[in-house]
């Protein structure tokens, strides 16, 4: 089982809040001193008081993860969506140098702060509200394509994820083969759900919609943190906001698609793939936190990774997701 790599330089070392706070100075602005680190990990975001003005957010990118061009096509799509009234929040253009931003080694950006809170997904209205939304974010993501962000397939979500834990050492070697063989056996399954589905629609997602990303109040929700926004199914967009029992889910999906349906018609193919993309996820995430080890912020908030039961646990829940990906979607297509 690999080890932390403790003598590493990670990306962020040098990211001080001396450095956070200068970063925005050669902004024109001047921090308080409250600063307030923010619950991220890809990246480092800040909120930062303001002595003048309202708080605000900075995002201060990883590394090499995506290019300066990808970065500023995110920045668009969102401004794009809140050019036409939808509450999604986007980067602000500050000093004449556009919505991204350079100091020293590190690419950042500057967010109006919007607070809120969880959404309460047991609500019908709250979760028709929401797919209101999102069918308006759909509709806007629907004109065209993104050119240099990527698209959520088997592929980059599942095979290549797959390949990178078992070549470096991060499987028990007294597991290896068993997740070896569960990985095979559920990537099948992803394809055949996806043979099932057909020919559907990609368009431009947020592509990471959970709850966490939503902030609501009592005007509504706002949707944040486009980072992982990409190419893909629509339904992508809203399995994760599905929890529970089969009813439970059955019942929230009837809640969002009764919003979303005013402004974005569902191809009822998708349901197909909700299963295979929550089975995609949990591979490319157990190689997400892989990638990511040697950054100390890691193994100080996911303990539990990369241990004897983690490997054991994710074994066990790809085998129950074989056998979720060959029972019927949650509506009859």
């Amino acid at each position: 089982m690999r080890a932390v790599n403790t003598t590493s330089t990670h990306p962020f070392s040098g990211l001080t809040p001396d450095v956070v706070l200068a970063a925005l100075e050669s902004l024109g602005l001047y921090g308080d001193g409250r600063l307030l680190a923010l619950n991220s990990y890809e990246n480092r975001v800040y909120q930062i008081g303001m002595e003048q003005g309202p708080p605000v957010v900075a995002k201060f990118y990883r590394p090499g993860r995506w290019s300066d061009a990808a970065i500023l096509e995110e920045h668009a799509f969102v401004q794009e969506l809140a050019d036409r009234e939808i509450p999604a929040v986007p980067a602000l253009a500050l000093a004449g140098q556009g919505t991204l931003h350079r100091f020293d080694d590190y690419r950042f950006a500057v967010f109006p702060k919007h607070g809120g809170r969880a959404p309460e997904l047991d609500d019908p209205a709250t979760l028709e509200w929401l797919g209101r939304f999102i069918g308006r974010i759909h509709a806007v993501g629907a004109l065209q394509p993104f050119q240099l962000r990527p698209t959520l397939d088997i592929a980059s979500f599942g095979e290549e994820p797959r390949d990178y834990l078992l070549a470096h050492g991060f499987i028990p070697s007294d597991l290896a083969e068993a997740y070896r063989s569960v990985t095979s056996q559920a990537l099948d399954g992803v394809r055949r759900c996806y043979e099932r589905a057909g020919d559907i629609r990609t368009l431009r997602l947020h592509g990471d919609c959970h709850c966490g990303n939503v902030l609501w109040t009592d005007a509504g929700p706002h949707f944040v943190d486009f980072d992982d926004s990409r190419m893909g199914p629509a339904v992508q967009d809203l399995w994760m906001l599905l929890s529970g029992e089969r009813a439970d889910m059955v019942r929230q999906l009837s809640d969002l698609l009764a919003g979303y349906e005013d402004f974005c018609e569902f191809d009822a193919r998708e349901l197909h793939l909700v299963e295979a993309l929550r089975t995609l996820r949990l591979i490319h995430y157990s190689a997400w936190l892989a990638r990511r080890w040697d950054d100390p912020a890691f193994p100080a908030a996911f303990p539990w990774f990369n241990t004897q039961r983690y490997w054991q646990d994710r074994i066990l829940e790809l085998r129950e997701q074989v056998a979720q990906m060959d029972e019927p979607p949650l509506w009859p297509v």
